[in-house]
Protein backbone atom coordinates (compact mmCIF):
# COMPACT_ATOMS: atom_id res chain seq x y z
CA UNK A 1 0.00 0.00 0.00
CA UNK A 2 1.44 3.41 -0.98
CA UNK A 3 -0.13 7.04 0.28
CA UNK A 4 0.33 9.81 -1.64
CA UNK A 5 0.33 13.24 -0.47
CA UNK A 6 0.71 16.33 -2.80
CA UNK A 7 1.81 19.75 -1.50
CA UNK A 8 2.72 22.84 -3.15
CA UNK A 9 -0.97 23.91 -4.91
CA UNK A 10 -2.81 27.39 -4.56
CA UNK A 11 -3.33 30.52 -6.54
CA UNK A 12 -0.90 32.48 -8.88
CA UNK A 13 -1.31 34.44 -12.20
CA UNK A 14 -1.27 33.68 -15.84
CA UNK A 15 3.17 33.36 -16.61
CA UNK A 16 3.90 32.68 -13.16
CA UNK A 17 5.29 29.52 -11.66
CA UNK A 18 4.60 26.57 -9.09
CA UNK A 19 5.88 23.54 -7.87
CA UNK A 20 3.98 20.73 -7.00
CA UNK A 21 5.39 18.19 -4.72
CA UNK A 22 3.95 14.44 -3.84
CA UNK A 23 5.50 12.67 -1.28
CA UNK A 24 4.83 8.58 -0.92
CA UNK A 25 4.96 5.76 1.82
CA UNK A 26 6.67 2.83 1.77
CA UNK A 27 10.77 1.80 0.86
CA UNK A 28 10.56 0.48 -2.23
CA UNK A 29 9.76 4.01 -4.33
CA UNK A 30 12.19 3.62 -7.42
CA UNK A 31 9.87 0.46 -8.21
CA UNK A 32 7.07 2.64 -9.02
CA UNK A 33 6.40 4.92 -11.83
CA UNK A 34 4.35 8.21 -10.63
CA UNK A 35 1.98 10.26 -12.67
CA UNK A 36 0.54 13.94 -12.36
CA UNK A 37 -3.20 13.76 -13.38
CA UNK A 38 -5.28 17.27 -13.07
CA UNK A 39 -9.45 17.65 -13.61
CA UNK A 40 -10.85 21.03 -14.18
CA UNK A 41 -14.17 21.50 -13.33
CA UNK A 42 -16.86 19.89 -15.55
CA UNK A 43 -14.01 18.30 -17.43
CA UNK A 44 -12.57 14.46 -17.03
CA UNK A 45 -9.55 13.90 -15.81
CA UNK A 46 -6.75 14.13 -18.28
CA UNK A 47 -3.07 12.83 -18.08
CA UNK A 48 -0.38 15.55 -17.82
CA UNK A 49 3.27 14.13 -16.94
CA UNK A 50 4.52 10.79 -16.15
CA UNK A 51 8.09 9.31 -14.93
CA UNK A 52 9.38 5.80 -14.86
CA UNK A 53 10.70 4.49 -11.54
CA UNK A 54 14.43 4.98 -12.34
CA UNK A 55 13.20 8.65 -14.14
CA UNK A 56 15.37 7.64 -17.25
CA UNK A 57 11.40 8.04 -19.12
CA UNK A 58 8.96 10.89 -18.82
CA UNK A 59 5.58 11.46 -21.14
CA UNK A 60 4.40 14.83 -21.20
CA UNK A 61 0.97 15.72 -22.71
CA UNK A 62 1.48 18.20 -25.37
CA UNK A 63 -0.89 20.89 -23.60
CA UNK A 64 2.35 21.14 -21.17
CA UNK A 65 5.35 20.02 -23.44
CA UNK A 66 7.82 22.88 -22.47
CA UNK A 67 6.39 24.42 -20.03
CA UNK A 68 6.20 21.28 -17.21
CA UNK A 69 9.04 19.75 -15.83
CA UNK A 70 8.37 16.09 -13.68
CA UNK A 71 11.44 14.48 -11.37
CA UNK A 72 11.57 12.41 -8.45
CA UNK A 73 14.04 12.36 -5.92
CA UNK A 74 14.12 8.38 -4.62
CA UNK A 75 16.17 9.14 -2.00
CA UNK A 76 13.54 11.16 -0.63
CA UNK A 77 10.27 9.56 -1.68
CA UNK A 78 8.78 12.48 -3.58
CA UNK A 79 8.29 13.02 -7.16
CA UNK A 80 7.77 16.81 -8.20
CA UNK A 81 6.15 19.09 -11.13
CA UNK A 82 7.59 21.97 -11.68
CA UNK A 83 4.68 24.48 -13.58
CA UNK A 84 6.13 27.63 -15.74
CA UNK A 85 4.45 29.96 -17.63
CA UNK A 86 1.07 28.78 -16.02
CA UNK A 87 -1.75 29.46 -17.96
CA UNK A 88 -5.67 29.87 -17.28
CA UNK A 89 -6.46 26.53 -18.66
CA UNK A 90 -4.15 25.03 -16.42
CA UNK A 91 -6.55 26.01 -13.61
CA UNK A 92 -7.23 22.30 -11.94
CA UNK A 93 -6.87 19.96 -9.18
CA UNK A 94 -4.12 18.11 -9.59
CA UNK A 95 -3.51 14.61 -8.28
CA UNK A 96 -0.47 12.60 -8.23
CA UNK A 97 -0.36 8.81 -8.70
CA UNK A 98 1.38 5.46 -8.70
CA UNK A 99 1.87 2.31 -9.92
CA UNK A 100 3.81 -0.66 -8.70
CA UNK A 101 5.71 -0.90 -11.71
CA UNK A 102 8.81 1.10 -12.72
CA UNK A 103 7.20 1.77 -16.28
CA UNK A 104 5.83 4.44 -16.94
CA UNK A 105 2.08 5.36 -18.18
CA UNK A 106 0.06 7.48 -19.65
CA UNK A 107 -3.57 6.18 -18.42
CA UNK A 108 -5.69 6.92 -15.37
CA UNK A 109 -6.41 3.40 -15.11
CA UNK A 110 -2.56 1.94 -14.96
CA UNK A 111 -2.20 3.48 -11.92
CA UNK A 112 -3.42 2.03 -8.67
CA UNK A 113 -2.67 4.64 -5.72
CA UNK A 114 -3.75 8.49 -5.95
CA UNK A 115 -2.79 11.35 -3.87
CA UNK A 116 -6.36 13.89 -2.29
CA UNK A 117 -5.53 16.20 -4.85
CA UNK A 118 -4.45 19.87 -4.77
CA UNK A 119 -5.73 22.89 -5.84
CA UNK A 120 -4.01 25.09 -8.48
CA UNK A 121 -5.78 27.97 -9.99
CA UNK A 122 -4.19 30.34 -12.72
CA UNK A 123 -5.80 33.84 -12.74
CA UNK A 124 -5.40 36.67 -15.05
Amino acid sequence: QVQLVESGGGLVQAGDSLRLSCSASGRTFSSYAMGWFRQAPGKEREFVVSISGSGSTRYYADSVKGRFTISRDNAKNTVFLQMNSLKLEDTAVYYCAARPYPATAIYSYNYDYWGQGIQVTVSS
